[in-house]
């Protein structure tokens, strides 16, 4: 509306450069004021498990194998079920670790899946009394290291949770065996709770009773499903890991492609910014990164409302003269003290404003008012217009002056008070960079 060439994509960069490494050295500094809750909390009040306490509590600890499979070994081609390994050695195929897009990922296994040659079986060794030697002699298996935090580093892959019968379930009283839980579900159980106490061995032949806790391994899409889908199971506790997992984790680089194209379209001047955004939109929902219904539940509804709701609100503040009130009373305290204080005084409005409203909306509504105090003052509107984009990007002293500040509130258990303690000193490091960097690079 003003007739003004806008920013380019990359004018922000050196300013965000300076800040982004104060912030790296602020927070290395003022880390030991951050000390939020201990533990991992349920909504129960409870502290939720991990991988390690799972595995603990149901006498798991030295039971799994990484065995690889050898070229020329008699697995190699032949389906699970008719290898008959839980029958005849005792162990429990819990997934398969194989090449895939570059990198080993764990591959569910059910009874008609095939092995090959160099996969690697991650197996549950339920029975104590098999010689593992004699096992991988006659399947031609090479024993592989397992770390004691393995499952941990592959919780993108592979995921554990208790569940529980329901009582009027028609499966009381069947073994695991017996109700082909691997088959129908692609999920193993290879723990089980009985009265609170974990049960030793295998456990494919109990026979389950109402109020049986069992442990089931397996990928956390289908651990999902049986969550929602289950007419005879119901989900009691998703470990800590369950957090950490992506859904579509395996498109990961077609989201990453998406990205940078995203930024060499936005280069090129020829393809306005919201036209590219929406071509990487689209190429994501292509590439099944993501689906139409978490697309559109993603759209946060309150934040577009208020900043369609802000701009006209900015236009009637110009028209009815609202906007020369406040550059009135702007240079009636610093116009005669030179620009950097009326910089100083814009981004401290800008960071009071976005306290209560979010930072986009701050800078719809603070940029005519930037604007008017540099023609009042007959200097550049640019470094003025860039310390209000700043100054609004600067929303560290509340959670709910970003969504980005609200987004690591709860998996970072901080308080509303650690945002005040740390974002109030920083937001004024910030000011004082901006103030003195800013027309330097945009002279006044």
């Amino acid at each position: 509306r003003e007739g003004l060439q806008g920013f380019s994509f990359f004018s922000v960069t050196p300013i965000g450069l300076v800040v982004l490494v104060l912030g790296i050295f602020y927070m290395l500094v003022m880390r030991f004021m951050l000390k939020g809750e201990e533990g991992e909390q349920a909504r129960d009040g409870r502290k939720r498990s991990t991988f390690r306490d799972l595995i603990k509590d149901y006498h798991l600890t030295g039971r799994a194998r990484r065995l690889a499979i050898r070229p020329g070994s008699p697995m190699i081609g032949q389906r699970l079920d008719d290898l008959k390994l839980r029958e005849r050695y005792g162990a429990n195929v819990i997934g398969v670790e194989r090449w895939r897009r570059f990198r080993r990922v764990i591959v569910n296994v059910n009874g008609v899946s095939e092995f090959r040659a160099r996969d690697v079986l991650l197996i549950d060794m339920s029975a104590s009394d098999v010689d593992l030697r004699q096992f991988c002699g006659e399947q031609m298996l090479e024993p592989m290291v397992l770390r004691g935090e393995y499952f941990s580093d592959q919780a993108l892959d592979v995921g554990m949770a208790e569940v529980s019968l329901i009582p009027d379930s028609e499966l009381i009283g069947k073994s695991v065996r017996e109700i082909a839980f691997r088959t129908r579900f692609d999920l193993n159980i290879v723990g089980l709770k009985r009265d609170g106490k974990a049960l030793d061995g295998a456990v494919t032949d109990e026979a389950l009773q109402l109020g049986d806790i069992m442990l089931v391994v397996g990928n956390w899409r289908q651990i999902a499903l049986l969550a929602k889908r289950g007419r005879d199971f119901v989900v009691l506790n998703m470990p800590i890991e369950v957090n950490d997992a992506s859904p579509a984790h395996s498109q990961a680089p077609h989201a990453i492609f998406c990205l940078v194209l995203m930024v060499a379209l936005m280069l090129t001047d020829e393809i306005p910014n919201p036209i590219a955004a929406i071509i990487a939109c689209l190429l994501m929902g292509k590439f099944r990164c993501i689906n139409a219904e978490s697309a559109y539940k993603a759209i946060h509804w309150p934040s577009i409302i208020l900043i369609v709701g802000m701009m006209p609100f900015a236009l009637a503040l110009q028209k009815t003269g609202g906007v020369d009130l406040v550059v009135q009373g702007l240079m009636d305290v610093a116009g005669s003290k030179g620009p950097y204080l009326m910089l100083g005084c814009l981004f401290v409005m800008c960071a009071a404003i976005g306290l209560f409203i979010s930072n986009t909306a701050t800078a719809v509504l603070m940029a005519p008012i930037a604007l008017a105090a540099a023609k009042s003052m007959g200097v550049s509107p640019y470094p003025f217009a860039m310390v209000v984009a700043m100054a609004a990007s600067a929303a560290f002293m509340t959670p709910v002056s970003s969504p980005v500040n609200t987004l690591v509130l709860g998996p970072g258990k901080y308080s509303f008070s650690d945002f005040v303690k740390i974002g109030v000193p920083f937001t004024l490091l910030v000011m004082v960079v901006c103030v003195l960097l800013i027309p330097v690079l945009f002279p006044f």
